[in-house]
């Protein structure tokens, strides 16, 4: 049913101006649609889209609630923390930490958190 469809990843915040500083500031984001409500933003983002809207329930979720594939793991997370992000680092057993990427085999990951608390990651494509 669902199989050729897209998914479209959502996020909760609570202020959505302060929001929309983060992923357009920080994650270069551009808003498609028209971009003036108060209540909800739609990204896109490359083939997929990220609804970022306000909610009295912002920042509840303990899970990842979006990763991004990406070329370079440690460059990016790099290009992030330039721009004030600050990354998340967690205890796996059999991982260990290079700065702030998490190195799991062959996997590269990095976890941050957007300004209401969204857990938000980059990993290798």
């Amino acid at each position: 049913m669902f199989g050729n469809k897209t998914a479209i990843a959502t996020i909760a915040v609570k202020d959505l101006s302060v929001a929309r500083k983060f992923y357009e500031g920080k994650l270069g984001l551009e808003p498609s649609g028209s971009g003036d409500s108060q209540e909800v933003v739609s990204y896109k983002a490359g083939n997929s889209s990220l609804l970022v809207y306000r909610s009295q329930y912002a920042g509840t979720n303990k899970a990842t609630g979006a990763t991004w594939p990406v070329d370079d793991v440690e460059g990016t997370a790099e290009a992030l923390k330039a721009k004030g992000v600050t990354f998340e680092h967690y205890q796996f057993p059999g991982s260990s930490l290079k700065g702030d990427v998490h190195i799991i085999g062959a996997i590269r990951t990095a976890w941050f958190k957007d300004p209401d608390g969204n857990i938000h990651s980059i990993v290798n494509k």
